[in-house]
């Protein structure tokens, strides 16, 4: 069987991917990843079951009005009649045809195991229901794909049962058959050989893949099952899905089209891919993966001292198997006790900042003796930027910080007489000067951080508004020596935005109170910095 030389790509992010542990899609979540999905120029979107539950009820009764998609086309999900029923009066298939699609997927068993085990029934009559099925959508005037469910598994184990339940789809008109890896087990060579041999069968029809990563082959399944014949593959967003996941569209529509020259997405919609990617993340609360093929963060990050001066001299095409930018990702130069000058050239280059060969190396060596201390400044851009920036002479006037003082008070309020209320409560005192004026300011908090950022704005917000947008989002501590119990060197990381921009800075000293104010005052330094105070 050829290679097709075009797959459609079949997003099921709405039905499959909500089923990834974590995520619960509200309908205006829905909503908003089927309209990323259509701006991303996938052919099939898959909404869900419309009588699954209300919010997908609610979901097909909006998309109609609410949901414009210019590329690609709504799909309703359902499974066959039930058995021994009748498709005229099976509520499912009612659901489909009054969901207001022109095209449903419905998902049928194609294992003899799961027909006679799961539903207890007869072969025959397994092969009945999916036939029925696909007749009633299609006299409906639906299109009409069939998900055969165990496929694979079922293959192995009655051939001929499962050649069967193909047939009766596509002699009542089903318009794709779609070869389902439910339980995840199967592997490259088996896919593409298999699905081979139901190409070869069925030859005047569309034949579709859908795998799981339960043996974490689901991209490489999809891709092999191109390679026997496949000319629709169906995968989610990020990889999202239940157990481990499904295939992985991040990776595998650049695999097939980057690499292997299969037309997927509209070419000018290529480069959306990693924006998409995170839309998405974000939609589904869940931070995206930085290791992810391709879209993910550090996909074209380099680290070594090698290879970010091989980037530096040639480019990305010296470690990199693709330019960055045909999937709207970019290279990074991770600089690191591993790096040399060349990367930290590039680096200070991000941030539009010029470092002369003496202060590259200076720099360097100054980063070497700081990560060795605990510093990691690849997870710290904004204090790494602070750091470059004072190597070349420049100075923060914005404040000087004379000391600091914090106070944690821990008392019991009686409450009954065997149970009384514990309060703890954190005061903060910081000395500063703004402008060479001396100033004294009083915190409170819930913890040391908090009472010291509420000093510093005391102090800071008459003198810069600017800081009323600044806000600490998230606050890491590690432990870096857990040898030395108390005594041990503590790193804070510590995320701010501005409502548009999002940074991260980093502290590290044996004292915890210390690391954290390192990092805060540099939260707020890169903060004021950003806002051109």
């Amino acid at each position: 069987m050829s290679i097709p030389t075009s797959v459609e790509i079949f997003d099921t992010t709405l039905r499959d991917g909500a089923q990834f542990e974590g995520i619960s899609l509200s309908v205006e979540d829905k909503l908003r990843i089927a309209e990323q999905l259509d701006w991303l120029g996938v052919h099939w979107i898959e909404g869900g079951y419309p009588l699954s539950n209300p919010k997908d009820e609610e979901f097909f009764r909006r998309a109609r009005t609410e949901l414009h998609l210019t590329t690609s086309t709504l799909v309703a999900f359902g499974s066959t009649r039930r058995p021994l029923g009748r498709s005229d009066d099976d509520p499912t298939l009612r659901a489909l045809v009054e969901a207001g699609t022109s095209t449903v997927c419905i998902v049928g068993k194609s294992s003899e195991f799961h027909v006679t085990e799961a539903l207890r029934t007869t072969l025959e009559e397994g092969v009945a229901m999916v036939g029925e099925s696909v007749q009633f959508l299609k006299a409906a005037g639906l299109r009409v794909f069939f998900d055969a469910e165990h496929f694979f598994d079922g293959y192995l184990q009655n051939p001929e049962f499962s050649l069967r339940v193909l047939e009766a789809a596509v002699t009542n008109g089903a318009d794709t058959l779609v070869l389902c890896d439910t339980n995840g087990g199967s592997l490259p060579h088996q896919v593409q050989s298999l699905t081979s041999e139901v190409a070869a069968y069925f030859q005047s029809t569309q034949i579709g893949i859908h795998t799981q990563n339960d043996s974490g082959c689901a991209v490489a399944n999809s891709v092999a099952a191109v390679l026997g014949g496949a000319s629709q593959v169906q995968g989610t967003v990020n990889g999202y899905g239940e157990r481990t996941g499904n295939a992985n569209l991040m990776t595998v529509i650049p695999d097939l089209t980057l690499k292997m020259g299969i037309t997927t997405l509209p070419p000018e919609r290529m480069q959306r891919l990693t924006a998409v990617s995170r839309h998405v993340a974000e939609l589904v609360n869940l931070p995206p993966h930085p290791a992810d093929p391709y879209v993910g963060a550090s996909a074209f990050a380099h680290k070594g001292g090698l290879h970010t001066s091989a980037v530096g001299r040639v480019g990305g095409a010296s470690y990199e198997h693709i330019d960055p930018t045909d999937v709207g990702n970019r290279t990074r130069v991770l600089v690191s006790d591993l790096g040399g000058r060349a990367g930290m050239t590039m680096k200070a280059a991000e941030f539009g900042i010029e470092l002369d060969d003496r202060e590259a190396g200076a720099l360097s060596e100054q980063l070497k003796q700081l990560e060795a201390e605990g510093f990691v400044f690849e997870a710290a851009d904004a204090s790494l930027e602070l750091l470059m920036r004072a190597s070349t002479g420049w100075k923060q006037e914005y404040f000087s910080v004379e000391s600091y003082r914090v106070t944690a008070i821990h008392e019991e309020v009686p409450q009954t007489e065997t149970e009384p209320l514990i309060q703890v409560t954190t005061e903060a005192t910081v000395k500063l000067a703004i402008k060479g004026e001396p100033l004294a300011s009083v915190g409170e908090g819930n913890g040391p951080v908090n009472a010291l950022d509420a000093a510093l704005r005391v102090a800071l917000n008459p003198n810069y508004p600017a800081l009323e947008r600044i806000h600490l989002i998230d606050f890491k501590v590690r432990v870096l020596d857990s040898t030395a119990d108390t005594g041990a060197v503590t790193r804070v990381l510590i995320d701010s935005t501005n409502g548009d921009d999002t940074w991260t800075t980093i502290g590290v000293s044996p004292n915890i109170i210390e690391a954290s104010w390192m990092a805060l005052i540099d939260a707020v330094v890169f903060g004021l910095l950003l806002a051109g105070s």
